[in-house]
């Protein structure tokens, strides 16, 4: 594999911890072009806090991009975890279903990434999991805004990648989403970060990681995406060759003490349709009726 932008120190530690952070991957005037719209859509004023009915809000998506244009550093930094370009299902697109943050957990004192804080969890609402489930290659943070210390940012389990693999190759038959044990998983973790950066900030974590939506003390308006990567085909942890293995692979090896692991899934495949599917079709008519009556 032919590393272009990962250097050794960041495939380390996405091996070690997880996630590693790409910065400058798109400008504050692109991401500009999407943000734009996002207090119309709605329906608060920035300038009124009175208006801000919901401490956070995940928005419906409008519109759709290809990653590999309109940031193709995070695009190549993504292919060299999960093993080349070829191995990813395309295209992979982002879009503005924005994660907003305005002011969740300010009515209490800041508390630093710990086990003890609320709502950790393991992406993948909508598929059954496997150790090898292609649904989800890797995962992404997409920062649209900055995001500071105290300011709504997403808290990562950077020791959380092992348990979740030894749990799954221990559920050959999958495990469904609201069956997942993710306050168990995380009781047994003990390194944790704060994902901080700025506009144009892309953080890859590996499919497995245990995150939390942390703490907006500062009250500052917080944009990010989390659109996964989808592989072509479920991962392989018995590759003929073992360089062929991705890094995302090679931290499933290690976590499971190995150099190679047969994984067979004893249950068929299955897609779920979560609940909020629904409800982002209501808040998106909501959304295009505001945006309809300002032009």
């Amino acid at each position: 594999m032919k590393y272009e932008v990962l250097d050794a120190t960041q495939r380390e530690q996405f091996l070690d911890q997880g996630f590693v952070r790409v910065d400058n991957c798109f400008t504050p005037e692109a991401a500009a072009e999407y943000t734009s719209e996002i207090w119309t859509r709605l329906g608060y004023s920035p300038d009124d806090q009175s208006t801000w009915a919901e401490s956070s809000i995940h928005m419906p998506t409008h519109h759709t991009f290809d990653v590999k244009t309109f940031a193709p550093k995070a695009w190549q930094a993504a292919c060299e975890l999960v093993g080349g370009e070829d191995r990813v299902k395309q295209p992979y697109t982002w879009g503005d279903g924005f994660i907003v943050n305005l002011y969740e957990g300010a009515d209490r004192p800041w508390e630093d990434a710990s086990s003890k804080a609320p709502g950790w969890h393991k992406d993948g609402d909508f598929f059954r999991h496997f150790l090898d489930s292609p649904e989800q290659g890797l995962l992404t943070l997409v920062l649209w805004s900055e995001v500071k210390h105290q300011g709504g940012a997403t808290f990562v389990a950077t020791d959380s990648v092992g348990h979740v693999a030894r749990f799954l190759a221990q559920h050959p038959e999958g495990v469904l989403p609201n069956a997942f044990s993710a306050a168990g998983l995380i009781n047994q973790c003990v390194g944790f970060a704060e994902a901080t950066g700025e506009v144009g900030t892309v953080y890859l974590l590996h499919p497995y990681i245990l995150h939390a939506k942390a703490q907006n003390v500062t009250r500052t308006p917080r944009y990010i995406t989390n659109p996964p990567i989808q592989l072509r085909e479920p991962m392989r942890f018995d590759r003929e060759d073992p360089s062929d293995h991705s890094l995302v692979e090679q931290a499933v090896l290690r976590a499971l003490g190995t150099e190679r692991y047969h994984f067979e899934a004893s249950h068929p495949r299955e897609a779920i349709v979560p609940a909020r599917v629904r409800a982002q079709q209501a808040r998106k008519e909501e959304e295009l009726r505001r945006l309809q009556s300002t032009n």
